[in-house]
């Protein structure tokens, strides 16, 4: 099912969204300007590379190098598709959410769900070479949040042939199961994530992050509270 839009209203200009949005884009352009080595290495310097957390645990590698991929991997992209995919979802669920908190408790929000979902990947990747990017842990926060703030609020959704108009807590509940139960299957086959893929269980940690965090982040003065 592919979300297309929403029809949840927000009373404030989602600054912070658009911030994020031309962010990633912006670093997206600059990695897709660098020749193949380049990018190559630039991926590797900033992308989660949860092997490196075992080089600084036996001191081989500094702090900052095992650490600070934990943040800078969320504005990092592999594809097109990767980017728009991702950006999609926080055009669609991100301005509520921000409505809905305020432009800087969103903003904290939104870096604690990717922190969670990275640490979340870590958990159940341990010591994989491959670098790990992308905004879907933090944007599964969103959606988590999403879920919680607005399940009745309609979600224009395609799938297959069809269009259809479902509410949200259906979208994103189907979304998560199917996140967790991809999760469930590699972890009962033992698969590593050492070739690359998605990484489902920081889907996961995002998304549960984001139902945990909105219940415990104050709403804004005159937050929007959707009667569908």
């Amino acid at each position: 099912m592919l979300p297309i839009r929403d029809d949840a209203p927000r009373t404030s200009t989602p600054f912070v969204n658009y911030f994020l949005i031309a962010l990633n884009v912006g670093v997206f352009l600059f990695q897709m300007s660098l020749t193949k080595p380049a990018l190559a290495n630039f991926d590797f310097t900033f992308g989660l590379v949860l092997a490196r957390v075992d080089a600084w645990f036996a001191g081989a590698v500094p702090a900052a190098s095992a650490l600070v991929p934990f943040f800078t991997a969320m504005f990092l992209h592999a594809g097109w598709w990767h980017l728009i995919s991702n950006m999609w979802g926080l055009v669609i669920f991100g301005d509520n959410v921000e409505d809905h908190l305020g432009h800087f408790r969103y903003l904290l929000f939104y870096m604690a769900a990717g922190l969670v979902a990275n640490l979340t990947h870590l958990l159940f990747n341990l010591h994989s070479p491959v670098p790990a990017f992308g905004a879907s842990g933090a944007i599964a926060g969103v959606m988590g949040a999403y879920f919680l703030l607005f399940p009745s609020a309609r979600v224009l959704t395609w799938f297959i042939f069809f269009v259809f108009w479902l509410p949200a807590w259906l979208v994103l509940g189907y979304w998560f199961v199917v996140q967790f139960l991809s999760g469930a299957a590699k972890a009962i086959s033992n698969t590593p994530q050492a070739t690359g893929g998605i990484a489902v269980w920081a889907h996961v940690g995002g998304f549960i992050c984001g139902l945990i965090l909105i219940k415990l982040i104050p709403a804004r003065q005159q937050a929007f509270s959707y009667e569908g």
